[in-house]
């Protein structure tokens, strides 16, 4: 059942879904049609009048007063194109260029941006063809939008540059041809139309800040399981405590760790002589900590909800009043400080995580084995995947260094305040592919430590965790084994990571223990 595309109610999780699985066509709404085909009317009615109107019958940029005569129309848009698809660096991911199609069609779809129908279709028809342009991923200021990466877009529409298409990465004309379909030769306003807006830095801020709704929750499953193999007290997540400190995500953190940990054996195994009055940060702090990033991803969320719905083209043509305004909705500002806001918030997730883990495999701190291993000495046990996570921690914080802080002017200064949106946006998708394994690390080795920490001290006998802490172990030990001799952990760590990917260990616990916040 086809996908209706109408520029103002697509939701995040349905451009996740469009990105990661186009097996379902979109077409445009009858509204969305009709709108594109009153806007381009409007540009018609204009070029009849030979009317003074930026970047369709002017130049660009700083060339805005230089005037273009009718007959060159079509060149302008062609010389448009080709001048500006100057990008670098490594190939975008394709889940990320597919978003960036389904983004381009939705706002072309509001009606606000004066290309023709035929050529929105074509868009459409390339991405339910499996068409996916190959394009660099740098080379965007994310000012006037993500120009760069959307000429490399547009290319491919014009039957130039490099597709991937059923696998193979192949000429844009052949696989145009393939798939039956026609180069466009773009007529006047519509290369503009095209490049003008966020949709790269869109796409991975909204694909990233997705996956960062499930991550965040499975920062607390993972805690939780940490907890238990470290032997911690629950008290810390008390709701009375936290109703004195009434922030969203806080409570909420605190509520799915009461709800992960209900019924905990392990817990009352040491509840009347355990000498600890309270736990470190790293665990008493798990609700003020992943709390606040959880508020941060949140916020991110409702912003990058707002941009997939918003017309970011200029001139924006009003059809009703047959007017067109020149403006700035391109800008890139309001996703860059979004994008680092999330890298930021993701980090985190990751900084209190590693501090976690160095309590599981540190003996002096857990009471468990030295690195989780029985055997230490001939084997290392759990020491270096420590390592690993304090890695991808550092780098983090690196990545997390803000770039809407930065700004660099381009087009001779006309173009004198750039959001650096693009690079922000770039950052928070590596930082969340970071977090994500240094997730799975701790839930390998509280796994590890649970193996040890359930075995019940005078009786020997095994107990049971907390409700959701142990349906995550029982569905990770279902496919990973207990370390006793030492083994290539990278397979370990990389099972845990696509059980995260994939959203299976999430919903096995959810389903077991109820849903989290």
């Amino acid at each position: 059942m086809a996908i209706r595309i109408d520029g103002n109610s697509l939701s995040i999780p349905q451009l996740y879904e469009l990105a990661h699985n186009n097996s379902k066509p979109i077409r445009l709404s009858d509204n969305a049609h009709k709108a594109v085909k009153k806007a381009r009317m409007v540009i018609e009615d204009w070029l009849d009048k030979d009317a003074t109107i930026y970047g369709v019958t002017t130049g660009f940029g700083e060339f805005s007063n230089v005037r273009i005569d009718l007959k060159d129309i079509e060149q302008l848009q062609k010389n448009l194109i080709y001048s500006h698809a100057v990008g670098a660096g490594d190939p975008m991911p394709d889940e990320i260029v597919r978003a960036m199609m389904v983004l381009r069609i939705n706002t072309l779809a509001k009606g606000y941006s004066g290309i023709r129908p035929e050529t929105l279709n074509l868009l459409i028809n390339m991405y339910n063809s499996g068409i996916i342009p190959v394009i660099p991923s740098q080379g965007s200021v994310g000012a006037s939008g993500d120009l760069v990466q959307l000429s490399h877009l547009v290319l491919t529409m014009m039957g130039v540059g490099m597709v991937s298409y059923k696998g193979k990465i192949i000429r844009a004309s052949k696989a145009l041809r393939l798939a039956g379909l026609q180069p466009v030769t773009l007529s006047a306003k519509e290369g503009l139309a095209l490049i003008n807006g966020t949709q790269m830095m869109t796409a991975y801020t909204a694909i990233a800040v997705h996956e960062a709704v499930r991550l965040m929750k499975l920062s607390d499953v993972a805690a939780a399981v940490t907890l238990e193999a470290l032997k911690g007290t629950p008290r810390a997540f008390d709701a009375r405590l936290h109703r004195l400190r009434p922030l969203r995500g806080q409570n909420d953190a605190a509520a799915n760790m009461r709800r992960l940990l209900r019924k905990s054996e392990i817990r009352r195994s040491h509840l009347h002589d355990d000498p600890r009055v309270q736990d470190a940060y790293s665990i008493r702090c798990i609700p003020q900590v992943h709390g606040a990033s959880r508020d941060a991803i949140t916020y991110v969320y409702d912003i990058l909800s707002v941009e997939l719905n918003s017309a970011n083209d200029n001139p924006l043509i009003f059809s009703r009043e047959g007017i067109h305004i020149e403006g700035g909705n391109f800008h890139g500002q309001p996703i860059a400080l979004a994008a680092d806001f999330l890298g930021i918030a993701l980090s985190e997730l990751a900084n209190i995580s590693e501090r976690r883990i160095e309590r599981l495999v540190n003996g002096s701190l857990s009471g468990l084995p030295r690195f989780l291993t029985t055997r230490g000495g001939l084997h290392s046990g759990m020491m270096i995947a420590q390592y690993t996570a304090a890695s991808l921690v550092s780098e983090n914080k690196v990545l997390a260094h803000p770039a809407s802080v930065d700004s660099i002017p381009t087009s001779a200064n006309q173009e004198d305040h750039n959001s650096m949106g693009s690079i922000a946006a770039q950052k928070a998708y590596r930082i969340l592919k970071n977090v994500q394994t240094v997730i799975a690390i701790e839930f390998l080795t509280s796994c590890q430590g649970m193996d040890f920490s359930r075995v019940h001290p005078k009786k020997k006998t095994i107990m049971q965790a907390g409700i959701g802490a142990q349906a995550a172990y029982d569905f990770i030990r279902e496919r990973i084994d207990h370390l006793t001799n030492d083994r290539v952990l990278h397979n370990d760590i990389q099972t845990i990571l696509s059980l995260i990917q994939d959203g299976s260990l999430l919903h096995y616990v959810e389903k077991q223990s109820g849903i989290l916040k």
